[in-house]
């Protein structure tokens, strides 16, 4: 495929913590003039045959995806995968465990929240979810706007969901070494996704980064919903030092709540190598 392309490689549905279907989004994404599209919801790849078959029907290229909690240093960092086979066992297994702990961190973080005089949190999250399995500081985030508590997402998690916050109850993710091994194993390639978002000293990113590399990781997002045009350029030339094709994807969850909707952004830039050339054989 052309390295100047409409791929949007990073977004969400329902079945993790997006607001519309699979098809809603392909649908969207058709329109938006994506040609090279992949839905990856967070820790579940139980949308991607319907996404494969949405894709085809409005006439886009697919690659399977997901993207993966990972804790490094203290920190949870996201890993997308593309291009795995989404019925290899090992990344099943991988996700089912990792999927595991949401249940109780939410149950722990609506208690928490009643602690300063918020009620049924946990109740009213749920109304949100479309997957009980992955319930999430998002749907929390929806009901406490629905609740009239805060005007928008951004707010709830301003006040109550991140760390040193009312509500925020840290989860212990997979590890870096079996996340990039779970897409690895399934034929996939391992993406760090929007690195900028995370808050690591020059040493921890370079320690991300080196760590990734060596357990086998290929790309890095560089165009990104979360990202500015300077950061666009120093990953780029991050991606350059460490010898890891380049990806784009909006990280689109809802039409409401986005940054960037999804085949909105920036191309790559000409000179890094594009991800989905890792992955050619593998697009549908």
């Amino acid at each position: 495929m052309p390295s100047i392309l409409n791929a949007d490689l990073h977004c969400h549905s329902v079945v993790s913590d997006g607001t519309l279907t699979p098809e809603e989004l392909a649908a969207r994404a058709a329109a938006n003039g994506v040609e090279l599209w992949a839905l990856t919801d967070h820790d579940e790849i139980g949308g991607q045959h319907r996404a494969a078959a949405a894709a085809r029907a409005h006439g886009m290229k697919y690659l399977t995806g997901t993207e993966i909690s990972v804790t490094f240093a203290g920190e949870t960092v996201h890993i997308v995968g593309l291009g795995f086979d989404p019925d290899d066992p090992r990344m099943r297994q991988g996700l089912q465990a990792t999927r595991g702990g949401r249940g109780q961190r939410a149950q722990e973080m609506s208690a928490q929240l009643a602690k300063v005089g918020i009620a049924g949190a946990y109740k009213g999250a749920l109304r949100f979810v479309g997957n009980p399995e992955l319930i999430s500081r998002t749907h929390f985030a929806r009901f406490l706007v629905e609740s009239g508590i805060c005007k928008d997402t951004s707010e709830v998690f301003r006040k109550y969901l991140t760390e040193g916050k009312p509500g925020y109850v840290p989860h212990r993710w997979a590890s870096l070494r079996d996340a990039v091994a779970w897409i690895t194993q399934g034929g996939g390639v391992a993406v760090i996704a929007h690195p900028a978002r995370y808050r690591f000293t020059a040493n921890e990113e370079y320690a991300l980064f080196t760590e990734f590399k060596a357990h086998g990781g290929q790309a890095v997002e560089v165009v990104t919903g979360s990202h500015t045009p300077a950061e666009y350029v120093k990953y780029a030339a991050t991606a350059r030092e460490f010898g890891l094709a380049a990806s784009r994807g909006s990280d689109f969850h809802s039409p409401d709540e986005s940054h960037a909707d999804l085949g909105s952004l920036p191309y790559l830039p000409g000179e890094l190598t594009p991800v989905w050339e890792l992955v050619a054989d593998r697009i549908q």
